[in-house]
């Protein structure tokens, strides 16, 4: 088995949770400003943007979930240290 495969495998699994956790963390931030601002212009309107962005947010923050839960999903597949260092002892 490639090992060098599932050394690649493991850190792209780390790398794929760390920029859905920043690109939602990015997006997250401008929604936010972008409420704020629209309510600090049109106060009458904060409770139509308040809902607008808490969907939002919802909506941004599942796509994280589910980058986090593809990344568990592939790294329960990987096999443990001790198993690659009883394949490299034979």
């Amino acid at each position: 088995m490639g090992y060098l495969y599932l050394a690649v495998l493991a850190g792209a699994i780390g790398l794929a949770i760390a920029l859905a956790a920043i690109g939602s963390a990015s997006s997250l931030g401008k929604a936010v400003t972008a409420a704020m601002e629209g309510t600090a212009r049109q106060p009458e309107a904060a409770g139509d943007i308040r809902t607008t962005l808490i969907i939002g947010g919802a909506l941004i923050e599942a796509l994280t979930i589910y980058a986090l839960i593809l990344g568990i999903l592939l790294w329960t597949r990987l096999p443990s240290a001790t198993a690659i260092i009883e394949s490299l002892g034979k």
